[in-house]
């Protein structure tokens, strides 16, 4: 799986993990230079509290576009150390 914005590959791995239709990748598949840590934050009841990275891609900002959980919720704990991603991030493979 690859996920790409602004012409640009954020991430790819054939280990992702896939929960409410969204595909978490490893931690470890990012391309880290074209990620920001985010001051955002939302809740879900099930999987836990969710931080966000912003993306920028020459020049361009997509923000809040990733985000994953860093504690999950022991029901969701096969998404731990791993990003989802949204806002336009096309997700393909």
């Amino acid at each position: 799986m690859r996920a790409e914005w602004n012409g640009a590959v954020l991430a790819e791995s054939d280990d992702t993990v896939v929960v409410e239709g969204n595909h978490y990748f490893p931690a470890s598949a990012l391309n880290r230079e074209y990620f920001a840590a985010s001051d955002k934050h939302s809740v879900c009841p099930w999987k836990g509290t969710a931080s966000y990275y912003s993306v920028t891609v020459d020049g361009a900002t997509n923000p809040d576009a990733a985000w994953y959980y860093p504690e999950p919720k022991p029901k969701a704990a096969e998404i731990r150390d791993r990003v989802a991603f949204w806002r336009g991030v096309e997700i393909t493979g």
